[in-house]
């Protein structure tokens, strides 16, 4: 029977599972396609403003991206998958579940097997998430105008209150990367008026149980006396801000150096700082970048994406992934082992790019050569005189 004939009977069987409310799920593995560090997809079904909808999660090597579409688009999509590219796909329902491989010499197999899943999980897309950062009994979230006195979160500030846990779950992950008890001190570089520092004191101190020590750093005295006060009236005995720039503070003894949307080469200061006082995790959100853009557009080189930068929006596109991609090299030539990915911090912000770097073992020299003519040839492609950070390290 052609492969096309077993495809419909899998998105036959799908159709009637949801019809009859037994459908629990579809996985589709063993990719051979052309879309590079694809690997899965996952399939549930939700329901988004009363209507129902079938959940993709495309699993890539890196990360995670959802997309929800409408039922019937839904199951084209699956059958389109398993006939350019995925090689096994199965239908999770709770009264079976069903399996449809192409194996290696060409031939398909469909069988099925003992359902897994007992009951249909919950379709509910809005469910409530268990968030890191309780708003109950926590006075700084009150002084700081996101909750009232008995710990309910303004419709106002909702949208900060998702924010701040949205940070503190990002942080926690990379957090239980590093061994146990290496963050003793931490710097939030530009600190603002807190919210996050605050989160991470209280994170750090009432969920880790730890007695870390954290400082915010920020030029704004106003902002600096301000969040000083909410301190001492929340008892954080380790927690101080600090009146300063980025580039004049002493970062020595940081294991932990964080800098959200610190603009232009003021987040190559961060980073600056965090290499040399060795910090076992910089995490930076990088905002405006202007000093590789003004290379590019001073030098004009013309390469394969001229076509594409002689408009101003690509332009700026791709001087902020140069300046991020340089940045990552750099920290790997350290010793630190790089990720870049992709966020959104909350309704009203736009999507941000965020740059880890995780202290690891010293690099080789042939790796750290390999790195450097990795940065020579990219400065050379794009006519980039210098990076604002490989003048800091002095590379």
């Amino acid at each position: 029977m052609p492969v096309l004939d077993y495809i419909e009977q899998f998105t036959a069987a799908l159709k009637e599972s949801l019809n009859a409310a037994t459908f629990v799920k579809v996985s589709l593995g063993n990719y051979k396609g052309e879309e590079e560090a694809l690997k899965q997809i996952l399939i549930r079904k939700v329901v988004i403003k009363r209507e129902d909808k079938l959940a993709f999660t495309y699993r890539y090597k890196t990360r995670d991206v959802v997309k929800n579409y409408a039922v019937d688009e839904a199951i084209d999509l699956i059958a389109d998958y398993l006939n350019k590219g995925f090689k096994i796909g199965t239908l999770f329902t709770t009264e079976k579940d069903l399996i449809l491989e192409e194996l290696n010499n060409g031939k398909v197999v469909f069988r099925e097997s003992k359902a897994l899943s007992a009951a249909a999980p919950s379709v509910n897309h809005d469910k409530e998430k268990a968030r890191l950062i309780k708003p109950e009994a926590k006075s700084y979230l009150t002084e700081l105008k996101i909750t009232d006195a008995e710990g309910r979160v303004f419709k106002n500030a909702q949208d900060k209150f998702r924010q701040i846990n949205h940070y503190i779950e990002i942080l926690s992950s990379l957090i239980k990367e590093l061994p146990e008890g290496a963050i003793k001190k931490v710097a939030d570089m530009g600190s603002g008026k807190g919210y996050l520092t605050f989160a991470l004191y209280d994170y750090l101190h009432s969920v880790l149980k730890l007695e870390t020590e954290v400082i915010g750093v920020e030029y704004r005295q106003d902002m600096v006396d301000l969040c000083n006060q909410v301190a001492v009236k929340s008892a954080f005995d380790k927690l101080n801000f600090v009146q300063g720039t980025i580039e004049d503070y002493k970062a020595d003894e940081v294991n932990l150096l964080i800098a959200l949307h610190a603009c232009d080469t003021a987040t190559d200061d961060a980073i600056f700082k965090g290499i040399k006082a060795n910090a076992e995790l910089i995490v930076v959100a990088p905002c405006c970048h202007k000093q590789i853009r003004r290379e590019i557009e001073q030098n004009k080189v013309k390469n394969d994406v001229s076509f594409l930068t002689k408009y101003g929006i690509f332009l700026e596109r791709q001087a902020e992934m140069v300046t991020d991609g340089i940045r990552a090299l750099i920290l790997e030539y350290f010793g630190y082992k790089t990720k870049v990915f992709e966020f959104i911090s909350d309704a009203h912000t736009p999507k941000n790019v965020l740059v880890v770097g995780v202290k690891g073992k010293a690099q080789g020299a042939e790796r750290r050569e390999e790195i450097l003519q990795k940065i020579k040839a990219s400065k050379k492609y794009f006519g980039i005189g210098y990076h604002h950070l490989e003048k800091l390290l002095e590379l």
